[in-house]
């Protein structure tokens, strides 16, 4: 099926007599006729159902759809975007371990890794997207699990080169994750690049309605565990709590890695997804090939107006020929990239904050990527946590505003954002 198909059919096939539409099973529970029954589940000898904190058919139903759309081999949806990035990178690299991410990644993501993370003592190692070979080659160190980047980064909308860092990745022994967020894999499957896990904030475009938070995550299949044995003995060795089942072997390359995420992590943390949550996740994917290239078109009009005005003195967006990443965002993202334009304008943060405040469509809110247009000052908000250093490393200027194009008439929105231009 072509992507535009996959996000209605899917992930979910009814059979006969039953519901069109993917069924919410909001159940804790699920009942079986002995106990020898369930016995198998617990061993991970069948596959099945028995508490929602571990998985819900649901939310598998769900999955299953955004994996197809990836081209995946398995996939688990989290509470939130956070979660799967936490999950993604904890399966495989533990205390003492060490892990390469871009500099530029969103400011939450950037905290998860710096602060908190570190704390449960993983090192990380913060690189420009666009450092050369040689940089990204002397950061790998022999403890070195995994590498981090995102496909558009929030909010700087630098463009990561997944081919260029996947090889090296791959060279060194180590999968590559990227946060698909902000591209979808309506514009770019990451997997045909070279990456082997795939992230999702599913908040964003996936939901498209500002209604519910959600993540998730997506195996390739690809990457082969057992040839570095040594570093992911996580899956290449038995696991003690599910009577010494050893992932990569009894799961293969297609499924080790979700099982296990599935069946330790989200055990152990229980970031699981409301089903609720899910069926609503659900009904904006299927809309999601027709949104996401409306968002592109009415970005690039305000982006090339932008660049246009007098009172900006600067724009970034992936699509303007003048754009740094044009050409890269071109390869991997022929048919666009987002919705989202980042850009200043003159009088620094206080005259940003007056824009602002003019809008009358753009809200002002902390969210992005959803169907309304809305604005935000990331580094009063969203990176307020980061020094100076941090910010400028991130991409994230005191006068940088992101302006998060929605799906409106975009001559609405045009008209809206030359009056709040004006009133500077």
């Amino acid at each position: 099926m072509k992507q535009n198909t996959k996000c209605i059919q899917a992930g979910y096939t009814p059979k006969n007599g039953e519901s069109r539409m993917i069924p919410i099973i909001q159940s804790t529970t699920f009942k079986y006729d002995t106990s020898e029954n369930m016995g198998r589940l617990f061993d991970l000898e069948e596959a099945g159902y028995f508490y929602t904190r571990l998985q819900n058919p649901t939310n598998d139903f769900v999955a299953n759809k955004i994996c197809a759309l990836e081209g995946g081999t398995a996939a688990m949806l989290t509470s939130s975007g956070q979660a799967a990035n936490f999950y993604s990178v904890f399966n495989i690299a533990n205390a003492g371990d060490h892990v390469i991410s871009a500099a530029t990644i969103y400011g939450g993501t950037f905290n998860l890794f710096n602060v908190t993370m570190a704390k449960m003592g993983i090192e990380f190692t913060f690189l420009n997207p666009n450092c050369t070979d040689e940089e990204l080659e002397a950061a790998f160190k022999p403890n070195t699990k995994a590498v981090f980047g995102e496909t558009i980064a929030n909010p700087s909308l630098d463009v990561f080169d997944i081919e260029r860092w996947a090889k090296i990745a791959h060279k060194h022994g180590v999968p590559l994750i990227i946060d698909n967020t902000f591209a979808t894999p309506i514009n770019c499957r990451p997997i045909e690049w070279g990456a082997d896990i795939v992230t999702h904030s599913t908040t964003k475009y996936m939901d498209g309605h500002d209604a519910t938070v959600g993540g998730c995550i997506v195996d390739g299949g690809k990457f082969d565990w057992f040839a570095y044995a040594d570093k992911f003995p996580g899956l290449t060795t038995p696991d003690e709590s599910y009577h010494g089942i050893t992932y990569a072997e009894k799961f293969g390359l297609g499924g080790a890695f979700i099982t296990k995420c599935t069946a330790q992590l989200m055990r152990d943390f229980g970031s699981i997804q409301a089903p609720m949550n899910a069926f609503f996740l659900n009904l904006g994917l299927e809309s999601l090939h027709v949104r996401v290239p409306r968002h592109c078109e009415n970005a690039q009009v305000i982006a090339e107006f932008l660049e246009a005005n007098e009172n900006v003195t600067w724009v970034n967006y992936p699509g303007l020929p003048s754009n740094k990443y044009y050409d890269l965002a071109k390869k991997y993202m022929p048919n666009g990239t987002c919705g989202v334009v980042s850009f200043g304008v003159k009088g620094g943060r206080k005259a940003a904050e007056k824009f602002m405040a003019n809008l009358k469509i753009a809200m002002i809110a902390t969210h992005v990527a959803d169907a309304h247009t809305c604005v935000l000052h990331p580094a009063s908000s969203t990176h307020r946590q980061m020094s100076d250093e941090e910010l400028i490393a991130a991409g994230v200027g005191p006068d940088l505003i992101r302006l998060s194009v929605g799906i409106e008439d975009v001559e609405d929105i045009l008209e809206d954002v030359k009056q709040a231009l004006a009133a500077i």
